[in-house]
């Protein structure tokens, strides 16, 4: 019924947070209820309890509604179990899992990095199915002791089916589905080449979502109104296929670039006894959204844009910018050497603009000898990305 998908987020929001409530931890990995999963469980309850009510019209009505709830607790239930499996087989790995975050289309396991071997890869996706698929066989066993008459019989039923249904869905070759990155292994060790797989695997989740577009449009158009839901499925598909060949062309576009390479040597230095009244006059003067805290010239933080709108508007004539400042001990920096994918990683997961870099942090005698933003490495992307198309077409 939904994809359960789990993909590396390089690009898209902060890995340490996570999206919605918070429910608990499980294997160690915090499990979040985004805010979509609320109307998915109310319409997913609705329809459940609405076929019930037509296979068993013996069954009271607040039987229906209970039988509808668990049995759609019980699903998620599931698609958590799926995402699950493919986490402990990446935390055998070594591979960090962030977070898994239940939502509209199902489940979504975030993992800290790429495998570094297919074999890996192969194994981490192919977990998920095989969860799902033995699920399936188990709520089948439990309806086959059960008839369907009864409440826990139809559950059991109902529940096999989606399981089964889950686990053959997830296997179709296309990104973000676990057969694709299935698919991108398959590819990936017969041609040692991950960004050529992870095209294929792109490539070939764009044409399985157009598939699933039309079909939906087709079944509309022809009065199954429910099928709505296999156009969004399509959708969602197709965005996140295209998400995985835009990080591949992330990925070989700061190949081979270290933070050295787009560093800033002129580091803009603020006084910390300055206002944030002055400070401020001074942004917009040059534009500097960041700068470093000095006194007595001694680095003591590094305040910012962000950190000055934190501060109420009233309050700026009154405090100093040490006072607001990021303190020293808080600032994430990185090397000359460390390279530049990365670092626009490290960028994201911290929600940071900018980050100091600082050599001989090693031997004991920091020295500043720069500062990398997001808008230079992005700046670095963009003409990267036009000189390789101007060479292309000569």
């Amino acid at each position: 019924m939904f994809p359960s998908i789990s993909c590396a987020r390089l690009i898209r929001e902060p890995m340490e947070r996570g999206s919605g409530l918070r429910i608990g931890r499980i294997l160690g990995i915090p499990i979040y209820l985004h805010s979509t999963w609320v109307f998915i469980f109310a319409a997913i309850t609705w329809i459940i309890a609405s076929e019930f009510k037509q296979q068993h019209p013996l069954w009271t009505n607040s039987q229906h509604w209970t039988v509808g709830i668990l049995t759609s607790l019980l699903f998620f239930a599931s698609v958590l179990f799926h995402e699950l499996s493919h986490s402990a087989v990446a935390q055998h790995y070594k591979i960090r899992v962030v977070s898994i975050t239940l939502f509209l289309f199902g489940g979504l396991a975030r993992i800290e990095r790429e495998p570094p071997k297919a074999i890996q890869e192969f194994n981490i996706a192919m977990a998920g199915p095989l969860a799902s698929g033995l699920l399936a066989a188990g709520f089948f066993g439990l309806a086959m002791l059960l008839p369907y008459s009864q409440s826990v019989g139809a559950l059991a039923t109902w529940l096999g089916w989606t399981n089964g249904y889950l686990a053959v869905f997830n296997l179709l070759p296309g990104f973000p589905l676990d057969g694709g990155r299935i698919f991108r292994a398959l590819v990936w060790g017969a041609t040692g080449n991950f960004e050529k797989a992870t095209r294929a695997a792109g490539t070939s989740g764009k044409w399985i979502a157009y598939a699933t577009i039309l079909w939906g449009v087709w079944e509309v158009a022809h009065g199954n109104v429910q099928m709505l839901w296999t156009i969004l499925i399509g959708w969602f598909i197709l965005n996140a296929a295209q998400e995985s060949v835009a990080q591949v062309v992330i990925r070989q576009t700061l190949a081979g670039l270290s933070a050295a390479d787009v560093m800033s040597r002129d580091v803009p230095i603020a006084p910390g006894h300055i206002t944030l009244e002055e400070y401020s006059a001074e942004v917009r003067r040059t534009g500097r959204r960041c700068h470093l805290v000095v006194s007595d010239d001694r680095l003591v933080g590094m305040m910012n844009v962000h950190s000055l709108n934190s501060v109420p508007r009233e309050e700026w004539a009154h405090n100093s910018v040490q006072a607001a400042m990021i303190p020293r001990e808080k600032i994430l920096w990185t090397s000359p050497e460390e390279p530049l994918l990365r670092l626009l990683e490290r960028l994201l997961t911290a929600d940071v603009n900018q980050m100091p870099v600082v050599s001989g942090a090693d031997d004991g005698a920091p020295q500043i000898v720069g500062i990398v933003t997001r808008d230079s490495i992005l700046r670095v992307m963009q003409t990267r990305s036009e000189v390789g198309s101007l060479v292309a077409e000569r």
